[in-house]
């Protein structure tokens, strides 16, 4: 008898306990990535209602959070990636009670305590931590400290090599065995070497570094950046470092293009040829775009009703295309190889005044469409987001002149899940490579052209060749400090990269021209860097954009992560894959294999 009221009782208090966790579990739900959980606490006779809204929406109304009734509590799990305003009214009265603004920690747990004040005889909100937040940027610390000591022992070695080599005994185990460089195994290099009346062109290291720079970012910020809302698109205004990429490549194109049609046209290659050529290129760049990288294995058979027409080779394949034209038709005039005169600082401008025609007219019809086109049940000019910004005037205007044209042209044929979508609550459908976008696209890759003009005209004056390209940075930049007038959202025309403004483009050409500078007297005036290990995916740049896109939701690549609530394994994930296709294009450069379109 004693033994089953033991029993009895013991069952009794597992049962306490599994209920009293199991509530304890329904009060705490699992936190995810950029996530925090907030119990407010109502110790008032009436029931109070809990409104948010982000600092990072323009002008957004503020959203309904919980209802608190009087005497109790309510949970909630926020976003930490930005600030948020809180505003806590009562719900008889309307009365807004309290309203503070913080930026909550990663998988921390905060109360809030509304009550009445004892000196004031006012209503009151006390903050409280129940639970430390993490530090979420530990591990990217981590990461940053480790990938410098990686590139210290990298610089170290060659001397540390030398320093063991000093006895004749090592250097005759070590150092008199047949060397391979890496600048000569199966290059154009070696091929100098074996056949010097053979002497081929000194190619520009530093725009190759360059593009594999743009890839290497890309790539891990396509495998999700570690979590990190920086490593993301902006939600619609802003600059983040995911929203540098894309300005760079298409800068990088023009670049390209203009110092590979002077070394067609030493060769004699016809116009005809060259028009076979770039549309071949661009054909092949449209097809890559529409049937390999529109939609994942996942998603199984390819379907007209949900094919994304827009797309980001898409948009490279058309920009390619027109600067492409550009410089076959108005770009063969040869600059005079001279000593540079007072006026030489715009005759890489003045000789080719018919493609600035073209750049300009481009940039007036962006100019009207956006601003003067009129869009149905949307200001004139609109370049907001929609949905809750704004006030929530114009909730169906998402991208203003810009939305409207892609959704008459394609319908639901386009991206829908826009950057915007969740913290605006955008219901349109909208296509960061849209058609009116691509226009801005060509000119940044004509910002492109001009860099490679400056190379071309200056060839043996690297001093002129920083000059001009800080000329060019400092005009952008200040053009774009004025566009914006320094603000996020407040200025003529704001930073962004999902229309492509105007700003954005200057911004994004600024930067361009610093980056490229820098890396051209680091590499190819001074030689202190022979860009490793970023000039292995800039030369096959095209293989491990299309490899990474295809192949990134496998393994060793991707794998079902484990811990879902901290940064840690997402962002080994990230650099795991991201230095896998560095390796894999470095092995492709000892073979020599290089994939051209």
């Amino acid at each position: 008898m004693e033994h089953s009221r033991m029993i009895q009782a013991c069952l009794t208090l597992f049962i306490v306990a599994a209920s009293t966790y199991g509530a304890h579990l329904q009060a705490s739900p699992a936190l995810k990535l950029d996530q925090a959980l907030l119990t407010f606490e109502n110790k008032l006779m009436d029931e109070v209602q809990v409104f948010y809204t982000s600092d990072y929406c323009y002008k957004c109304l503020f959203q309904p959070l919980v209802t608190v009734k009087p005497n109790s509590n309510a949970s909630a799990v926020m976003s930490t990636k930005f600030t948020l305003t809180f505003r806590i009214e009562s719900d008889p009265r309307n009365d807004s009670l309290c309203r503070w603004s913080q930026k909550y920690g990663e998988a921390g747990h905060f109360s809030v305590w509304i009550q009445m004040s004892e000196a004031t005889s006012n209503p009151t909100c006390t903050h409280a931590v129940d639970k430390t937040p993490n530090n979420a940027y530990q591990p990217l610390l981590v990461a940053a400290l480790l990938l410098a000591l990686i590139a210290l022992l990298y610089v170290m070695a060659p001397f540390i090599y030398r320093r063991r080599c000093t006895s004749n005994l090592l250097k005759t185990l070590c150092c008199r065995r047949p060397q391979y460089s890496l600048d000569n195994r199966g290059g154009p290099a070696s091929e100098a070497e074996n056949n010097p009346t053979k002497a081929k062109p000194k190619r520009l290291r530093s725009l190759d570094t360059f593009r594999g720079f743009a890839l290497t970012v890309m790539v891990f910020v396509n495998y999700g950046g570690g979590g990190y809302w920086f490593f993301q698109h902006a939600p619609w205004n802003g600059l983040t470092v995911a929203d540098l990429v894309m300005p760079w490549f298409v800068f990088i194109i023009g670049t390209s293009v203009v110092l590979a049609f002077r070394s067609l046209k030493k060769r004699a290659v016809s116009r005809l040829q060259l028009l076979r050529k770039i549309s071949w290129r661009t054909i092949v760049l449209l097809m890559l775009g529409f049937c390999f990288l529109n939609y994942s294995p996942r998603d199984g058979p390819l379907s007209w009703s949900w094919m994304r027409i827009p797309g980001v080779l898409q948009r490279l394949g058309f920009t390619y295309f027109i600067l492409s034209l550009l410089q076959s038709l108005w770009g063969q005039t040869e600059i005079p190889q001279t000593a540079p005169h007072r006026w030489s600082p715009v005759q890489d401008v003045v000789l080719y005044w018919p493609q600035w025609l073209v750049i300009v007219v481009l940039e007036t019809l962006w100019l009207c469409i956006t601003f003067l086109m009129p869009v149905p049940n949307c200001p004139t000019g609109y370049l907001g987001a929609g949905g809750i910004g704004d006030d929530g005037l114009y909730p169906n205007c998402t991208g203003g002149a810009a939305g409207y044209i892609d959704r008459w042209m394609f319908g639901d044929n386009m991206y829908r899940y826009p950057t915007c979508k969740e913290l605006y609550q955008t219901t349109q459908p909208f296509d960061p490579e849209g058609l009116l976008g691509t226009i801005n696209s060509v000119v940044i890759g004509f910002l492109g052209m001009q860099a490679g003009k400056i190379i071309v005209f200056y060839k043996e004056w690297n001093f002129h060749i920083l000059c001009r390209f800080l000329a060019w940075a400092v005009f952008l930049g200040i053009s774009a400090a004025i566009l914006t007038k320094c603000t996020r959202d407040g200025g003529f025309i704001p930073v962004n990269k999902n229309l492509w403004s105007l700003s954005y483009v200057a911004c994004m050409g600024c930067f361009s021209f610093l980056l490229l500078g820098v890396m051209f007297f680091v590499i190819d005036v001074k030689d202190w860097w022979a860009g490793q290990p970023f000039v292995y995916p800039g030369m096959n740049s095209i293989f491990v954009y299309v490899g990474h896109s295809l192949l990134g939701f496998y393994f060793p690549f991707n794998w079902e992560m484990r811990f879902q609530d901290s940064h840690w394994e997402w962002l080994f994930q990230s650099l795991w894959g991201t230095a896998l296709w560095v390796l894999i294009s470095y092995l492709l450069f000892r073979k020599s294999f290089f994939l051209k379109i």
